[in-house]
């Protein structure tokens, strides 16, 4: 307290406030110096537009065209920076949202979504696909881009979109199906029968699946696979189908051995092994490849224990044939 019963205030404190209420009326003249100025600007405009524009291309404005070409100008300007700035795609999400706002609120909020046809993608992946958020409305949902950007995910190969006012919205999805696994590289994927890649191969529900190799053999499965198929004894021992060079098959056996086939007569070629297997055993056989790509020819490579034991069987007979000379 001071001698006359009153608080003491710092200095300071007084010289603060009379810096704010300084900078206040700072800010004050600048607001009004820009808009003193943006008017001058306008009337100059204006003033140009009547005096020279005007009279130049013989044309009779109205009283009020320097503000409206004013304004023209600003616009333009607004839109200029927008594009130079690539601030384009925020602003326009940002009037969308305010544009589904406005619809929600007028009654055509997406109240119910029935779903049907989905099995290996889920619910949320569909809706968020589809573009379907918690702000859209069905007013102003675009059901033919929907549908075009749920075709984007490879499972999907064609969907329906319907809606139903004024709150309804149904979506039918046809997933293609895991038809193949496909090794490229190292890398093993999960393909339908028409060669689209569908995903990683993660899950252990792809196990059973038949798998191909090579570059190109995920387009070609499908044709060759269905060729195998008819030869289920032969088919129901196969680990791999090889593509070599992109023209013919080779086959990996569970038990190691390597079937080489045509390029083609496949269909004959397996059909003469199923043979070959039924009546002589040719596939349990110490053997390491099967030759199949000369129509009237099989050849067989033994494996290295085979061949030493052949070797050592004619060397024995050769021997037998000099003592027996001598």
């Amino acid at each position: 307290m001071d001698g006359r019963g009153r608080d003491a205030q710092p200095l300071n404190g007084k010289r603060r406030s009379r810096d704010r209420a300084s900078a206040a009326r700072a800010a004050k003249s600048s607001r009004w110096l820009r808009r003193e100025r943006l008017h001058k600007a306008r009337a100059l405009f204006g003033d140009v537009l009547h005096r020279y524009l005007a009279p130049l291309f013989g044309l009779k404005l109205p009283r009020y065209a320097g503000v409206w070409a004013s304004f023209a100008i600003i616009a333009a300007s607004t839109t200029y920076g927008v594009v130079k700035g690539d601030h384009i795609t925020p602003v326009v999400e940002e009037l969308k949202d305010w544009r589904d706002a406005a619809a929600n609120a007028a009654g055509f909020r997406i109240a119910a979504i029935a779903l049907g046809g989905n099995r290996q993608v889920t619910r949320e992946e569909v809706l968020a696909t589809a573009g379907v958020t918690g702000r859209a409305s069905l007013l102003f949902l675009d059901v033919l881009s929907a549908r075009d950007k749920l075709k984007t995910n490879p499972w999907i190969s064609d969907a329906t979109v319907l809606k139903l006012y004024p709150g309804a919205l149904q979506i039918s999805v046809k997933e293609r199906g895991a038809f193949a696994l496909w090794q490229k590289d190292g890398r093993v994927a999960v393909i339908a029968s028409d060669g689209t890649v569908l995903e990683p191969f993660v899950a252990n529900r792809f196990t059973r699946l038949p798998l191909v190799v090579g570059q190109g053999a995920e387009k070609q499965a499908q044709e060759f696979l269905a060729i195998l198929a008819r030869h289920p004894e032969i088919g129901g021992q196969v680990r791999a189908s090889i593509l070599i060079a992109e023209r013919r098959w080779n086959l990996r056996l569970k038990n190691g051995v390597d079937v080489r086939l045509p390029e083609s007569g496949v269909e004959e070629a397996l059909a003469n092994l199923v043979k070959l297997d039924r009546d002589k055993k040719l596939i349990s056989r110490d053997i390491t490849a099967i030759d199949l790509r000369v129509p009237d020819r099989v050849t067989v490579q033994l494996s290295d224990a085979a061949a030493a034991a052949r070797n050592e069987q004619f060397k024995d007979k050769k021997d037998k044939k000099k003592g027996g000379s001598a």
